[in-house]
């Protein structure tokens, strides 16, 4: 029987400082460069796992996989 290991993440209390001092545009904006991060780095690694896809094969599967399947 293999046990499922569960961890929450906690955010250090002096970084929750430093988010609840930004603006809410500015919290916006890091988590829209968090997500342009993700996608250009799951892309890159689809495209070295399978350089035989094209542009568009690798968008539908980027798209894919950060909707979890509902796209």
């Amino acid at each position: 029987m293999i046990k499922e290991i569960r961890r929450i993440e906690v955010v250090d209390e002096a970084m929750a400082e430093v988010l609840r001092r930004k603006t809410p545009a500015e919290r916006l904006a890091i988590g829209f460069g968090l997500w342009r991060s993700a996608r250009k780095l799951l892309r890159g690694q689809l495209a070295s796992l399978h350089p035989e896809w094209d542009a568009e094969q690798l968008d539908r599967e980027v798209v894919r996989r950060l909707s979890h399947g509902a796209v």
